[in-house]
């Protein structure tokens, strides 16, 4: 059964973005609570310079590879492997790249939107488009420290099996271990009060935003 305003996070159904030799980029879904992104960079790819959103939350999910990240003023480096998770709050100086040897691929969540999908069909064609992205201010913005990063396996572990990447206002992900119970939960990136149930046999991730009230209900569960 297919419910109205259900998204599905198909690659091949997004809207292509980027299809170049060294970096992919499709619009999964766009929402004004959430816009998701997938993402595939070759090798030394260059992603964004250190830059800061003022009104909303930027996050990543690694699929596969790795992705490093450049945080607060003096760009401090960390490396984020497949199955890792970050998520930037507003006002914190941050930007990306793929500084490994191999491909990296991810998913980009904005929340809430904040005109993110114009901004990177602007880019595309060449029209430009506003969005709410700043250089770095003169006070340095919020302290890295308040950068959630979750790694591989890590997160809040329910009796379930389900782990908690983040829990935010704006945004909640939840990934469902392979063969884990029914979610009977919202698909990834529906409007609010939409729900679905879905059997599934491999790792899946679930996206909220925003929480809703969602975590608590995860945790009651358990």
């Amino acid at each position: 059964m297919t419910l109205e305003n259900d998204v599905r996070l198909r690659v091949a159904d997004g809207e292509t973005i980027a299809g170049q030799e060294r970096r992919e980029v499709v619009v999964l879904a766009e929402r004004d609570e959430l816009t998701i992104t997938w993402s595939r960079y070759a090798a030394g790819e260059h992603g964004t310079d250190l830059h800061v959103h003022r009104e909303h939350t930027d996050a990543f999910y690694i699929l596969e590879g790795e992705l490093s990240f450049a945080l607060g003023p003096a760009g401090e480096r960390i490396g984020v492997p497949a199955g890792g998770f970050v998520a930037v709050p507003p006002n914190v100086v941050h930007g990306f790249s793929n500084d490994s040897d191999g491909e990296a691929r991810w998913l980009n969540l904005h929340a809430p939107e904040k005109g993110f999908a114009n901004y990177l069909r602007g880019l595309r064609d060449g029209t430009g488009a506003p969005f709410d992205s700043f250089d770095p201010p003169a006070d340095g913005g919020m302290p890295p420290s308040v950068v959630i990063v979750s790694g591989p396996g890590e997160g809040e572990r329910l009796a379930s099996g389900v782990l908690l990447k983040v829990v935010l206002p704006e945004l909640c992900v939840a990934e469902w271990p392979p063969g884990g119970p029914d979610p009977q939960t919202a698909a990834a990136g529906a409007a609010r009060g939409v729900r679905r149930s879905f059997v599934h046999d491999i790792a899946v991730v679930d996206v909220h935003a925003p929480d809703g009230g969602f975590a608590d209900s995860l945790r009651a569960l358990s």
